[in-house]
């Protein structure tokens, strides 16, 4: 059944990129009521992606406090990031939200179409990249970021990468945590997809708290890499979650 979740995890986007989005492209003129459809139908996609893999008993998973997401306007959201799952469960609860994709994921042929439909930053931008995330921040988007940068490695402290909070220290945006957690060792960075644990895993996002950006800027600082610093620290213990 993991097997089979895969192939239609795979064929799903492929079928939105081939099909749906380019109904999309020919039917609205309008890019930014094109880029919301797109992104709603992937979120009502990632719905019916999870309720079947708990239907079929693969895995469970259960959400608090989701509505403060929908509610965030201007906000990086900041999540850690123990399974491939992660993403998600936070678009299938947070249908208007933009994210920080890796460029490997562009060259996918199952999602390099669901990228470009959705208007997802990628990570190879370069220079443009946070002017750009700047000005969707400014405009009211908000913007998933999994600040590690790759997924936990199962007994290892987290390591945070310094992009979001620079991000969120140049931009003067509020941050939203958000926490995590499956029970089980499940498609994390060192499992194999066929290696399934021997119960099913329940897999938890819980909506945190909400954090002021600049009040991690101080008068004395001399460039915003200082408060940036502070803030990442911060973030490496915020974003532990609780077990329980």
């Amino acid at each position: 059944m993991t097997g089979w979740l895969f192939i239609l995890f795979g064929s799903g986007g492929l079928a939105l990129s081939l099909l749906w989005f380019n109904l999309l492209l020919i039917t609205v003129r309008d890019g930014d009521k094109r880029r919301m459809l797109a992104r709603r139908s992937i979120s009502a996609s990632f719905r019916l992606f999870l309720r079947i893999g708990r239907f079929l008993g693969v895995f469970d998973y259960r959400f608090s406090g989701t509505d403060k997401l929908r509610c965030d306007k201007g906000c990086l959201v900041v999540a850690n990031h123990p399974t491939l799952l992660d993403y998600v469960l936070i678009a299938s609860r947070a249908p208007d939200i933009g994210c920080l994709v890796k460029a490997s994921l562009v060259k996918n042929p199952c999602f390099a179409g669901v990228i470009r439909a959705a208007d997802y930053l990628v990570n190879s931008q370069g220079e443009t990249l946070l002017p750009e995330s700047q000005r969707r921040l400014a405009a009211g988007e908000s913007i998933l970021i999994f600040p590690e940068g790759t997924r936990t490695r199962p007994g290892e402290p987290l390591v945070i990468q310094r992009g979001a909070a620079q991000l969120a220290v140049r931009s003067g945006c509020p941050l939203r945590v958000v926490h995590i957690h499956s029970d089980q060792r499940y498609l994390d960075k060192q499992s194999r997809w066929y290696q399934i644990p021997t119960r099913k895993p329940m897999l938890t996002l819980r909506v945190q708290q909400r954090i002021e950006s600049r009040d991690f800027i101080t008068s004395q600082d001399e460039s915003p890499a200082l408060a940036a610093r502070r803030l990442s620290h911060y973030l490496r213990q915020e974003l532990v979650p609780d077990p329980r």
